[in-house]
């Protein structure tokens, strides 16, 4: 178990105290299950697990053309963020918040498949918001910046 810890840390480019941080397990109890001095709990190993996930922002970074690219194939354009990722709060709980605005013949079944494969892209939930019912003074209009 130890070592499954210590890789999944280290393939996810983490430090132990930036696992630390992210999951709210004090880093020398970190340290204690990669050395195998304790031994974590399935579910203390899931909390650990999930922790290790990108942050909804760093999968954008990423993956930011490929992301508008997929945008385009659903008919969708002016892809923004907005929400913790626009505001750098976000945390491996969070989705990715994404306003687009869409074609004429996009429908809500397109908007649901283009969302399924954003997650599968990015590799975290992705809320889809379309802008054409919004007022011009609606906060996700006024938060949301390009991607």
């Amino acid at each position: 178990m130890n070592d499954t810890i210590r890789s999944m840390r280290e393939t996810a480019g983490l430090s132990q105290t930036q696992l630390a941080e992210r999951s709210g397990v004090v880093q020398p109890n970190i340290a204690a299950y990669e050395s195998g001095r304790r031994r974590p709990s399935a579910q203390m190993v899931e909390r650990l697990r999930k922790a290790m996930r990108p942050l909804p922002h760093e999968a954008l970074d990423q993956h930011r053309d490929e992301l508008k690219a997929l945008a385009a194939e659903f008919g969708l354009t002016n892809l923004r963020v907005f929400g913790s990722a626009r505001r750098g709060t976000d945390t491996p709980s969070s989705d990715l918040d994404v306003l687009v605005t869409r074609g004429p013949a996009v429908g809500l079944l397109t908007i649901a498949e283009f969302s399924l494969a954003a997650e599968r892209l990015l590799g975290v939930p992705v809320d889809v918001v379309t802008d054409g019912g919004l007022p011009a003074e609606h906060p996700i209009l006024q938060s949301a910046v390009a991607a």
